[in-house]
């Protein structure tokens, strides 16, 4: 008869042995290209003839009576012995609650790897890689039947499992065999030339989505002006190939001591104009496609600006959430280390962007300071900390509405008493808020990752106020709703399907598909201006289209927090005194764009003017830059 902390032992031994024979089972089974990859289960779960499974080869042993006994005994005792104890220690347990009711708050953002869902009518902790919870390989009572914190420790255990580590292996080797995840939606195009174009941005870099569906859009946006000058093809090719791309190692330690790894980016993707400027994104979806897409749209963007501007872009797969100050802190001074070479007034200086805020900025630029031993120069977003206030997230967003009523006006409208519908909840949304409001506006929603918020007595500055401190203290937009009757929260939802007549997309790229642009066609929405990148997909493009729906472009519409930058460099900076008429004789964004197009018989009224009007005015301005410069 074995002593129990024997059987204890002996148990432990067989459960390791065990998970080595399921991961031997385990097959890769690929559905269709493009699909997630999953793993087949064999026998195990509750499979009873796996508990009679050979462990080191030859018969199964048949058990005993005996055995059978004192395997039932243990499995009692184990299961029970909490039931067991005495009174006085059930104080833990409280605490332990309360550790599992702030957990349940705050999981989405802290464990990445995990997921909850409902199996067998209970809801349970899975594994983001293998779709399993707990240890899946034997019942497990603290993990199967415990509480959620107690799961989140069987799952922990289980990520440490040679089943697991075999998944994430398997799953890590099949992105090489897959050469598009996603679909790419392909435009018509008129020329051969220019689809010529397109066709070599794939060949050469299929997997970057985002960033080939930028590249179609400005291409279909200069489809005459290739067809009418074929010089410019190559010039195109030049400039669809950034001049340099940097990819790096970020690593950095947490507060309890762990080291964590990132991978960061900065993309200068041309300086033909003057030196770069560009925003620095800090999110898990980050990548090198995503860093390439925005400094593209940057490039162009500031060469609408009134200054020779280059354009960059870059940031990291990191996510600030759930972080401590410290925790960025670290992250910012690793992220630092490697690119503050690049880095000055006179080579690239970023700026904020999503997940990137005023208080990133400043570690950046302290970093930079002693590493560079330098005070040249700033970083255009982290003034406020030493020299007034910042106003470039303000430029941005009061810009969206200067450029919606410079639009409105040469239909002989105004935007005093017009619903608009706002996506996302940051600075520049509140901003935009801000502006609608000073100006008779309705504004009635504003978002996050979760859902949207809609107000149909519309936003005002104590509102506005309290929605700061809402996202301030990193609550759910959920919790206005608490307050406004006349409000309500919708989750796993998105705005565009509430009455409105301008929409503002200030969300991420993408944001707006074709069923949500048909949603804002029948809701009566008739301008979209983009606040944020490349917010439409292309088939919510082709809806806006054919619904005659004006598009104000975001390298227009949002020049203003680039002209901003440079004029806080130059202490120059008094947007807060602007108008819509200032901003114009400012900028003279607007015009442009219209003349361009028109050179290039796009009339005024149509919904693609402004769109092509201004791709074509920045690639004259860079092509003719690129010309005189020579081949470099």
């Amino acid at each position: 008869m074995l002593l129990p902390a024997e059987g204890i032992r002996m148990n432990s031994t067989m459960d390791d042995i065990n998970l080595i024979q399921q991961a031997q089972r385990h097959h890769l089974v690929v559905r269709e290209l493009g699909e997630e990859i999953d793993l087949e289960i064999g026998h195990g779960d509750d499979d009873h003839s796996f508990a009679n499974t050979p462990i080191m080869g030859g018969r199964p042993r048949e058990h005993s009576a005996e055995d059978n006994d004192e395997v039932k005994n243990m499995m009692a005792s184990s299961q029970f012995s909490n039931e067991e104890q005495d009174v006085p220690k059930t104080q833990p347990v409280k605490r332990k609650k309360k550790v599992v009711k702030r957990w349940r708050e705050e999981w989405a953002d802290t464990y990445k790897w995990a997921y909850v869902d409902v199996k067998e009518g209970t809801a349970r902790i899975f594994c983001s890689v293998c779709r399993e919870y707990g240890r899946k390989h034997r019942r497990n009572p603290y993990g199967n039947e415990g509480s959620r914190n107690m799961q989140m420790s069987a799952l922990e255990e289980h990520n440490n499992s040679l089943l697991h580590k075999e998944a994430l292996r398997l799953q890590m080797a099949s992105k090489d065999k897959i050469v598009v995840d996603k679909t790419i939606y392909v435009k018509a195009l008129m020329s051969k030339t220019a689809g010529s174009i397109v066709e070599a941005a794939l060949k050469r870099d299929p997997h970057e989505v985002e960033f080939i569906q930028s590249v179609q859009e400005a291409v279909h946006a200069l489809d005459r002006v290739i067809a009418k000058n074929s010089h410019y093809v190559n010039i195109m090719e030049r400039l669809l190939e950034p001049e340099r791309m940097l990819v790096f190692r970020v690593p950095w330690v947490d507060d309890r001591g762990e080291t964590h790894v990132n991978r960061g980016f900065r993309v200068h993707f041309n300086q033909a104009l003057g030196p770069c400027r560009g925003g620095i994104r800090f999110h898990p979806s980050m990548n090198l496609s995503i860093a390439k897409f925005l400094g593209f749209g940057q490039t162009l963007k500031n060469a609408l600006s009134p200054y020779r501007l280059g354009g960059a872009a870059g940031g990291s797969d990191f996510d600030p959430k759930g972080k401590t100050d410290n925790e960025i802190m670290r992250f910012c001074q690793s992220f630092m280390n490697e690119i503050y070479r690049y880095l000055g007034p006179d080579k690239d200086l970023p700026s904020e962007e999503m997940g990137v805020g005023t208080r990133e900025m400043g570690y950046l630029l302290g970093q930079y300071r002693r590493l560079a031993g330098h005070f040249q120069g700033s970083f255009t977003g982290p003034r406020i900390f030493w020299s007034g206030s910042s106003l470039r997230t303000e430029a941005t967003g009061y810009g969206l509405v200067f450029f919606v009523q410079l639009m409105l006006a040469d239909m002989n409208k105004e935007i005093k008493g017009l619903r608009c519908a706002v996506s996302g909840s940051g600075k520049i949304t509140m901003h935009v808020l801000e502006k609608l409001i000073a100006y008779g506006a309705l504004p009635i929603t504003v978002s996050d990752s979760k859902g949207y918020l809609v107000d149909e007595d519309g936003f005002d500055y104590v509102k506005i106020s309290f929605l700061r401190d809402i996202k301030a203290q990193q609550r759910s937009l959920r919790d206005y709703s608490k307050t406004y009757a006349r409000s309500k929260y919708y989750d796993e939802a998105k705005p565009w399907s509430e009455r409105c007549d301008v929409a503002f997309p200030c969300g991420y790229q993408n944001e707006i598909d074709q069923s949500d642009a048909m949603s804002l066609v029948n809701s009566g929405c008739r301008i979209l201006v983009e606040g944020s990148n490349m917010p439409c997909t292309p088939e919510a493009v082709d809806v806006f289209k054919k619904a005659n729906v004006l598009i104000a472009p975001a390298i227009a519409a949002g020049a203003g927090g680039v002209v901003a930058g440079e004029l806080e460099l130059n202490h120059e900076c008094n947007l807060l005194n602007w108008s819509p008429e200032d901003f114009e004789s400012k900028l003279q964004i607007y015009q442009r764009a219209l003349k361009a197009a028109n050179d290039f018989g796009y009339q005024k009224e149509s919904p693609e003017a402004l769109v092509h009007g201004a791709v074509i005015s920045a690639f004259l301005t860079i092509a003719q830059a690129m010309s005189d410069q020579g081949c470099v």
